[in-house]
């Protein structure tokens, strides 16, 4: 049963309802593929040992002509950063490490409604604060196309896992291109919905006006059938949009027509690697092909993107890590040999010895920015250029459909060359940070490889509540480019 781990998502459950394989023959695949993959690419923290239980009840259900749901059969692998009921969930840090959640978060309570079985949880950079998998407390993630390179983060693991053939889908969160960027390295396709689309109730908070969950897969298709699952208002969080959610999968098809495609000066003005400006050329091409028009838009507030968001996420960081304490929750300190001199004291050592240097390292700048004297010079002057910035995006809007842009200013690097060098580091995410500080949503498309063979995205962007429109642009520019490149080990 080897090949049904390169079938897609839809393939899979189309198989299990024709009875041309079971769901536990499925599920069987995937974990044999994890089984012989993953102890070298580390992208799994945690599996689920009720996930053949679960599979036979599907196979159950199709045995006795029951509905098995839009997802039936289908594994998905989750960033460890959504809370799981009964299975670990750690935000790949020693904080967390042995937390094990009494509920799930509303998107994994979706998929299991729309038949999913969660297969596992997915290695990441520790609570979403990295971009190349790096800062986890269980070890690098590695790059399946070239295990010294790095997968992209915060969301590797999850992309590693579908690039790899361990899951046909997963779910990761973006705050800052923490989809976008890992899906583009891995060569796999990346969705962040627009904010409010997607419930973040039960997904461990980072930066709260920036997170929202999303989909990694293979194809532009299967992405669009998570995102039907996933969507939609939850009562249990008050920022979730009521906007319908239509059938976006049935109109993938329908012919775009007079679409306009903007291409911002600003991120074409240099630095950009040669690969890169290939990759742009060849999305390019496959649009010219289906009749799109291009114009030139500005965004002219760009260059501010990565200082705000370094300043806003880190604020709201600080804010929802302060309950990491040791006595409501996370890691605590062992005082046995050495009590703790005053409350202070106690804190520091549950804290100090319970987070890693990068999330320290947030946590010490948005405490900074929010104190008192600073809150007005550096958190509200953020805010304000964001609105800006949000500006600047719906004035573009006007003249263009979608939004082309690279995903980042160079493909993959290897592992150790930035973990030392944070500005560096952070510089990555230019191109991927505004579309969260405005809310928009934005996917990464496999393109084309490097010339050292590694897999180059492109970032469509659209205006808010418009992924029917990207979706369908995204598709089309998929089926005209025809990525079919695995990785060689795979």
């Amino acid at each position: 049963m080897s090949d049904i781990i390169n079938l897609t998502a839809k393939e899979i459950h189309s198989g299990i309802l024709s009875k041309k394989f079971k769901a536990t023959e499925v599920m069987q695949s995937f974990l044999d593929q994890i089984s012989a993959k993953d102890k070298e690419l580390n992208s799994f923290i945690s599996l689920n040992d009720k996930a053949m239980e679960q599979a036979q009840k599907v196979d159950d259900k199709v045995s006795s002509g029951k509905n098995i749901g839009a997802l039936g059969g289908v594994p998905v692998a989750i960033k460890d950063m959504l809370c799981t009921k009964d299975l670990k969930t750690t935000a790949g840090s020693k904080m967390l490490e042995n937390f094990i959640p009494p509920y799930s978060a509303t998107v994994v309570n979706k998929l299991e409604a729309s038949g999913a079985i969660i297969i596992g949880k997915c290695n990441q950079d520790e609570f979403a604060m990295g971009s190349s998998n790096e800062t986890s407390y269980f070890g690098a993630c590695k790059n399946p196309w070239d295990t010294e390179y790095v997968p992209g983060g915060s969301s590797g693991g999850s992309a590693v896992a579908v690039a790899a053939r361990m899951a046909p889908i997963s779910i990761g969160t973006d705050t800052g291109g923490s989809i976008r960027q890992p899906a583009s390295f891995c060569g796999v396709v990346g969705i962040k919905p627009t904010y409010g689309r997607v419930s973040r109730y039960g997904i461990v908070a980072f930066a709260s006006s920036l997170d929202q969950a999303g989909p990694f897969s293979r194809t532009i298709e299967d992405s669009t059938l998570v995102l039907e699952s996933i969507c939609g208002h939850d009562e249990f969080d008050s920022t979730t949009s009521s906007k319908e959610v239509l059938p976006w999968s049935t109109k993938l098809n329908d012919k775009v027509e007079k679409i306009k495609v903007g291409l911002p000066k600003e991120y074409f003005e240099g630095g950009l690697d040669e690969d890169v400006k290939k990759s742009i050329d060849i999305a390019k091409d496959a649009l010219k092909e289906m009749g799109c028009e291009f114009v030139e838009v500005s965004i002219p507030h760009t260059k501010y993107s990565v200082p705000i968001y370094y300043i806003i996420a880190t604020s709201e960081a600080s804010s929802n890590l302060a309950r990491y304490d040791g006595v409501r929750f996370g890691y605590r300190a062992n005082f046995d040999d050495k009590p703790a001199a005053d409350l202070i004291d106690f804190y520091c050592r549950n804290r100090g010895e319970g987070f890693g240097t990068e999330v320290k390292r947030r946590i010490s700048l948005g405490t900074f920015t929010l104190s008192s004297g600073y809150y007005d010079a550096y958190y509200k002057k953020a805010c304000q250029v964001r609105s800006l910035l949000k500006q600047d995006f719906e004035k573009s809007f006007k003249d263009c459909d979608i939004i082309l842009s690279p995903v980042t200013t160079t493909p993959a690097f290897k592992i150790g060359d930035r973990i030392s060098d944070p500005i560096t580091m952070y510089k990555n995410d230019i191109f991927t940070t505004s579309t969260n500080l405005a809310g928009l949503p934005g996917l990464s498309l496999p393109v084309t490889l490097s010339k050292d063979k590694l897999p180059i995205g492109v970032q469509l962007t659209a205006s808010a509540f418009n992924e029917s429109k990207l979706l369908q642009v995204a598709h089309q520019m998929e089926q005209l480019i025809s990525f079919k490149e695995k990785p060689a080990n795979v």
